[in-house]
């Protein structure tokens, strides 16, 4: 692990490959996950701020389960997730007629329309930040390969030679800011010259 201001990053980060295949995973992880998508406290506030906003971009069902449950729900191990469509496709999701599935948030922005683009940890997949008992983040790909949902991405960011965290420069930069993504970036450079 590299440690970065005050966050640990795994090697892989810096040295594995990624790139989103959306062709062939149709965005599996947005449906088929623990829980919906962890949320920061400034996110909730952005779900009650901007529903109205979003809600048009959304399916039937999925504005139905917020009329249920709620613009976000409490999870044990998450703390605040985005709810989800009986356990499954997060109930911001929409699905086209290919089956590929697209974020009613991201849409909602790329219309111009929210200045939040989506959930950063949606958006930083597949790093995933944990906060152990201790004042550092701990940043880990976890990308998913044991249902092989991740393993075209993989494959496409082996054959292309894109790093993952150069793959996520947008949300890395959007989370940590881009002084971060500059010494993450010298630090990969440093390690994969010095042999």
């Amino acid at each position: 692990m590299v440690l970065i201001e005050d966050k640990l990053i795994g090697d892989e980060i810096l040295e594995a490959h990624f790139v989103c295949n959306i062709a062939k995973c149709k965005g599996g992880c947005c449906e088929d996950g623990d829980a919906g998508a962890p949320l920061e406290e400034a996110e909730l506030v952005e779900l009650e701020n901007n529903y109205d906003v979003i809600a048009p971009y959304m399916s039937e069902i999925g504005r139905n389960e917020i009329e249920l449950q709620g613009k976000y729900v409490h999870t044990e191990e998450f703390g605040e997730v985005t709810p989800t469509i009986d356990g499954g496709l997060c109930a911001y999701g929409i699905k086209d007629d290919n089956g590929v599935i697209f974020c009613a948030i991201e849409q909602a922005y790329n219309d111009g329309k929210l200045q939040w683009k989506k959930p950063i940890s949606c958006h930083l997949f597949p790093i995933r930040v944990k906060l152990p008992d201790t004042d550092m983040e701990m940043l880990n790909y976890e990308p998913r390969e044991e249902d092989h949902l991740c393993n075209p991405a993989c494959q496409l960011g082996e054959e292309l030679k894109v790093p993952v965290y150069k793959f996520l420069k947008e949300p890395i930069i959007r989370k940590y800011g881009t002084e971060f993504y500059e010494a993450l970036d010298a630090t990969a450079e440093y390690l994969n010259n010095k042999d």
